[in-house]
C-alpha cells in the first residue's frame, strides 16, 4: 500500500473511531470543542494507550515490544521503559489536569477518556518508583547516564501538571521519587543540553521544598545563557548544531527551570523575560517551518521524535503567549495538518507502539544509535494545547491559514527580520 492510500485509510478510520460525531471543518458554537480537538484527543489516546494500559497493571516490562535502532549502541536496554513513560508524561500532563466537564455528551465522552488516562497514569507513577514493582524503572548508575534524561522528563511533567501528576500521589510514592531524584545526582551530565536535565530535577526538588543541589541549577542556566547565538537560537554545547534540540529540550526545559527559580527568588525577572522572548522568537520560526501541505523541515538528529520538536510552539499556545502575529487558530490549524501527515497507520505497529521513523514504518534507517521504541514518545510534547479547555479560542476559532500557506497561495503574510536580544 502506498503512503497516500495508507494516510487516507488511516484518516478515515480515525474519523470512525473518534468519539464525537463531527467532521473536519464543522465548527461548533462557542464553548463546544472543534473536530480538531476530537482528532487530537484520539491520536493522543492512541499514542498513550499501550504504555498506560500495561504500566498501570505493572506489565510494561512484560508486554512492551521494543525495537532498537539498526545502529543501536548497546546501552542498557532497560532505559526503554523509562524513556517511553517519562516522555509521554510531558504531553499528557496538562490534559489530565483539566477539570471534569459534563455539560454535554461530547464533554462527557472526553471526560471519561481523561478519567481513564489519569487513573492509569497515577497507577503507573506508583509502579515506576516502587522497588518492589515489576515495573520499577531503571534509574541508572554512574556508568549509565541515559536515565538522567528521562528522570528529568518525569520531573518536568510534575512541574507543568502538579495537580494531576504529583499532588494526588501517596506520601510513600512521593518519598520514592524524592529518593530517586536525589540518588540520580551520581550521574554527571555531559557539557551540552543534558545540563538542563540535572537542573530540571533539582528545580523540582526546590519547588517542593526539599534539599536541592543549587550548583546543578545555576551552572546549567549560566551555560545555556552563554551558548545563546542570537535570533532565538542556542548552541548545544560549545558548537552550534543545526537540529531541533532547541525545540526538543533547550527552550522549554530552560523556561521551566527558570520559572521555578524565579518564583523562589533565585532568578531575576529580567533574566526570565529575556529567555521567554527568545523562546517566542524560536517558536515563530517553528510556525514558519510548516509547509502549506503540513510537512516541516526535517534536519539533524532525533527526527524519529516526530512532532515533539514543536514543544516550544505548543507550550506557548498552552500559555497564551504565542509570538506577535501568530494566532491560536493558525497554530492549531498548522499542527493539525502536521499530525495528519505524520500519524498514519504504520506510524504504529500492530500492537499500537510507535515505530522507528518519521512517517510510517519504513524509515528505521534514520533512527539514531541511542534510539529505541521508548525514545519515540517525546512526540507527545506537541499535544500540550490539549491542556486548554474545549471552550478556549484555540479550539473554537475558525480555521486559519498559517504563514507558509499564506505565502504560497498569494495572500498577504508578515515579513520576517532577525531580532536583537
Amino acid at each position: 500500500m502506498n503512503y497516500k492510500m495508507e494516510r487516507r485509510n488511516f484518516l478515515q478510520k480515525s474519523v470512525l473511531l473518534s468519539f464525537l460525531p463531527w467532521v473536519k471543518g464543522n465548527r461548533q458554537e462557542k464553548g463546544i470543542a472543534s473536530s480538531d480537538r476530537t482528532y487530537w484527543v484520539h491520536i493522543m489516546d492512541k499514542i498513550a494507550a499501550p504504555i498506560l494500559k500495561n504500566m498501570s497493571k505493572g506489565e510494561l516490562r512484560k508486554n512492551m515490544i521494543i525495537a532498537y535502532s539498526p545502529t543501536w549502541d548497546h546501552r542498557a536496554s532497560d532505559v526503554a521503559y523509562m524513556e517511553a513513560f517519562g516522555r509521554l508524561l510531558i504531553g499528557i500532563g496538562p490534559f489530565l489536569a483539566l477539570p471534569d466537564d459534563v455539560s454535554s455528551a461530547a464533554a462527557r465522552e472526553e471526560t471519561n477518556i481523561r478519567k481513564r488516562m489519569k487513573e492509569q497514569t497515577l497507577a503507573a507513577l506508583r509502579h515506576a518508583a516502587d522497588p518492589l514493582s515489576p515495573d520499577y524503572l531503571y534509574w541508572g548508575s554512574p556508568t549509565s547516564k541515559q536515565p538522567l534524561v528521562d528522570a528529568a522528563f518525569i520531573a518536568q511533567a510534575f512541574l507543568i501538571a502538579p495537580t494531576a501528576l504529583w499532588e494526588p500521589l501517596s506520601a510513600e510514592t512521593k518519598m520514592n521519587y524524592i529518593r530517586e531524584f536525589t540518588t540520580i545526582r551520581q550521574i554527571t551530565p555531559p557539557n551540552n543540553n543534558w545540563v538542563l536535565f540535572a537542573a530540571t530535577i533539582e528545580s523540582f526538588l526546590l519547588n517542593i521544598g526539599k534539599p536541592f543541589d543549587a550548583a546543578r541549577i545555576d551552572q546549567a542556566i549560566a551555560k545555556i545563557q552563554s551558548w545563546y547565538v542570537g535570533d532565538g537560537w542556542y548552541k548545544d554545547g560549545e558548537k552550534f548544531h543545526f537540529d531541533h534540540y532547541n525545540g526538543f529540550v533547550i527552550h522549554p526545559m530552560l523556561i521551566d527551570v527558570m520559572r521555578v527559580n524565579l518564583a523562589k527568588g533565585r532568578l531575576s525577572q529580567a533574566d526570565f523575560d529575556l529567555a521567554y522572548k527568545r523562546m517566542q522568537r524560536y517558536a515563530s520560526f517553528q510556525e514558519r517551518y510548516i509547509s502549506p501541505e503540513g510537512t516541516f523541515l526535517v534536519v539533524g538528529r532525533s527526527s524519529t521524535y516526530r512532532v515533539g520538536l514543536f514543544q516550544p510552539l505548543a507550550k506557548l499556545a498552552l500559555e497564551n503567549a504565542l509570538p506577535e502575529g501568530v494566532s491560536l487558530a493558525q497554530v492549531r490549524s498548522a499542527l493539525t495538518a502536521v499530525f495528519r501527515r505524520v500519524f498514519v497507520s504504520s506510524t504504529f505497529d500492530r500492537d499500537g507502539w510507535l515505530t522507528l521513523g518519521l512517517v510510517g514504518a519504513n524509515q528505521a534507517n534514520i533512527a539514531d544509535s541511542y534510539s529505541n521504541t521508548g525514545s519515540m514518545y517525546l512526540t507527545s510534547a506537541a499535544f500540550l494545547p490539549l491542556g486548554l479547555p474545549a471552550s478556549h479560542s484555540f479550539w473554537t476559532d475558525a480555521d486559519a491559514d498559517w504563514t507558509q500557506k499564506k505565502a504560497w497561495t498569494g495572500q498577504v503574510f508578515p515579513k520576517d527580520y532577525a531580532v536583537d536580544f
